[in-house]
């Protein structure tokens, strides 16, 4: 084995999280035009980004074990020209029907490919040197919140929606031959077993440490999937001011990422994820009061992402910690744990915004920031 992963392997496996990140979530900045075209509400197409969510969390964990006999490059290409072609499904998709199947099937490309990437730098890399590289996998997934979502929301609103999925596409067809001309053959690793994952499951403790990741990022959902909407709708944004408020959101999550490190490390995990529920639950309500001057909005939008995306090196710290030998299952958990956090938050926001209209979704998703800051104590309390 190598000392590191080579780094043009880890840059193509990043820049395909990328088109990954991008395809799974430029729903969000979708969501008008796509509405429109299909002659349903804000709320009902925001449905897709329930049905991707729930089908990676579901999808993910079972299609990762079945495949874990074979050898790495043909599930990592194979899971990667999948999503490309659900992708290709959505952007042809007539109906509702068609685009929910297209997600789920982009939802078990993305749910095996990104995992069995993590899986192969690790493989190759020293245990002294494992964070690095995977972090610079995952930077892809990053970068996708901060270029893609707004790259295609602009797109979307400009020429429609479906090019914007096209660009998905078009992206990715190089990136699909590099896979398999970059990736090792013949590399193959020992999943997880279900019996591990079995144990975990029925720990009280550990899978209350493990759903906070989706009530908190739950309550970031119930607004962040209506956003553009909301702007649209309260600030009078059009297309490229929601464009660049996106942009605005994904800069606070990449500057989230690095300020949650460094708040782990200096303040504890717990103490950070306590400080970060409250943060939320303050920062949200304050949408209710849209509309602002346009610099307040956006100071707001990129506060309330900063906060929003602080929290998961602290959430991997502390699942860590509470069980070492168990940390492989609890972190695999943990990342199915997100899109279920972002289907429920979708889910519920737009119960709300049929309910109520765009005003309240910050103040309910602030309600759930208040349930995750009691999620932070609880796992303690049940184990004690």
């Amino acid at each position: 084995m190598s000392q590191t992963a080579p780094k043009s392997l880890v840059s193509l496996l990043s820049a395909a999280n990328f088109v990954i990140g991008m395809g799974a979530f430029v729903v969000i900045g979708l969501l008008e035009p796509l509405a429109a075209d299909l002659s349903v509400t804000p709320a009902r197409a925001g449905v897709l980004m329930t049905v991707y969510a729930l089908s990676y969390a579901v999808l993910s964990p079972v299609l990762v074990s079945i495949t874990g006999q074979i050898g790495r490059r043909r599930v990592l290409a194979a899971a990667f020209g999948l999503f490309l072609v659900a992708n290709a499904l959505s952007a042809l998709a007539t109906s509702e029907a068609l685009l929910w199947a297209s997600r789920l099937l982009a939802a078990a490309g993305a749910g095996m490919f990104t995992p069995v990437a993590a899986a192969v730098v690790a493989g190759l890399t020293a245990p002294e040197a494992r964070g690095r590289v995977l972090a610079a996998v995952f930077f892809g997934l990053t970068l996708a919140q901060v270029i893609g979502v707004p790259l295609g929301s602009y797109v979307g609103y400009t020429y429609g929606w479906r090019p914007a999925l096209w660009i998905v596409v078009l992206l990715g067809m190089p990136m699909l031959a590099l896979i398999w001309m970059r990736v090792p053959a013949g590399l193959r690793f020992q999943p997880v077993a279900l019996g591990d994952l079995g144990a975990v499951l029925v720990t009280p403790h550990l899978m209350l440490a493990v759903g906070f990741t989706s009530v908190f990022l739950g309550g970031v959902y119930v607004l962040y999937t209506y956003l553009a909407p909301l702007l649209g709708d309260v600030m009078g944004f059009d297309g490229g001011m929601i464009s660049l408020a996106l942009l605005v959101f994904g800069i606070g999550a990449v500057i989230g990422n690095i300020l949650g490190g460094r708040m782990a490390d200096g303040l504890g995990a717990a103490r950070t994820l306590a400080i970060l529920s409250v943060a939320q639950a303050a920062i949200m309500p304050l949408f209710f009061f849209l509309p602002f001057a346009m610099p307040a909005a956006f100071a707001l939008i990129l506060i309330w992402s900063i906060s929003g995306w602080s929290f998961m090196a602290a959430q991997q710290s502390r699942l860590i910690a509470l069980s070492p030998v168990q940390a492989p299952v609890l972190l695999a958990l943990n990342a199915a744990a997100i899109y279920v956090g972002a289907a429920l938050g979708s889910a519920l926001g737009g119960v709300v915004l049929e309910a109520g209209g765009y005003g309240p979704l910050g103040v309910v998703g602030g309600g759930v920031a208040l349930f995750a800051f009691a999620m932070v104590f609880a796992p303690r309390k049940v184990a004690a």
